[in-house]
């Protein structure tokens, strides 16, 4: 079991990405939160109907406040925090414009989870990872961020923050023994989840794999990241797009 004990807190764990990233640390022995603004319940059932450990907590990652609690619970609950994955995003939701007729706060909300919730959850979890052996940041971007999908700027914005923010964060964190990189997927299609064919069809045909891209493409990943197999490995942005973009 490559986590075994290791505290792990999985923000935007309520979603459908959130919950596989969860069940599959959580198979792997880690300790699991799954911090988010809707309840995360359901997931941690799964993972204590598989004999796993976790918790939830409801917490917005743009307020600061909010996310200092998160942390304090998990590190009461569990003893400390040794993996984050920043994976809570604006997204499902964002609405699309050409730039020049985007709302401000429509750009602000975005900026506020995707970037500056990636900063707080990292700057809260710090203080415990600091006095653990070593520690591991998994910033999730976006394929968007390489490509620069017209139409929705403040997404495609943010997620290239991400990036940039996960290399000046491993300049800053490497003397702690702490990890950083990043993940960008491509667009992932979760269970459930309702894609117009045609459109998906074309997002295919750019792929060097022409398949659609689902969950379990893109858990393996974190897993190595989040795992002693990575443990030189930072500053780094790995595309898992079935070869869309190249680096």
């Amino acid at each position: 079991m490559r986590l075994k004990d290791k505290v792990t807190i999985i923000t935007g764990g309520g979603g459908k990405l959130g919950k596989a990233y969860a069940m599959a640390f959580a198979r792997e022995g880690a300790k699991v939160c799954v911090p988010d603004v809707v309840s995360a319940d359901h997931v941690v059932k799964a993972i204590q109907d598989q004999g796993g450990q976790a918790m939830s907590t409801t917490c917005d990652v743009s307020d600061e406040a909010s996310v200092k609690a998160m942390v304090e619970a998990t590190v009461k609950r569990f003893g400390g925090v040794d993996i984050l994955v920043n994976n809570a995003a604006y997204f499902m939701t964002v609405k699309k414009s050409p730039f020049w007729e985007m709302d401000v706060e429509e750009f602000d909300k975005a900026m506020a989870v995707n970037v500056r919730g990636v900063w707080l959850c990292a700057k809260a979890v710090f203080p415990s990872m600091k006095n653990r052996p070593k520690g591991k940041i998994i910033n999730i971007s976006s394929g968007v961020a390489l490509s620069g999908n017209p139409n929705y700027i403040h997404y495609v914005s943010s997620k290239g923050a991400v990036i940039s923010m996960t290399r000046a964060m491993a300049r800053e964190l490497g003397d702690y023994g702490i990890c950083v990189n990043s993940i960008a997927p491509g667009f992932v299609v979760t269970e459930g989840r309702q894609v117009d064919p045609e459109y998906e069809k074309k997002r295919n045909e750019l792929r060097c794999f022409k398949r659609s891209q689902v969950e379990s493409d893109v858990v393996g990943t974190a897993l190595f990241l989040a795992s002693s197999d990575s443990d030189f490995m930072t500053g780094q942005v790995l595309s898992i797009d079935g070869g869309t973009n190249f680096l």
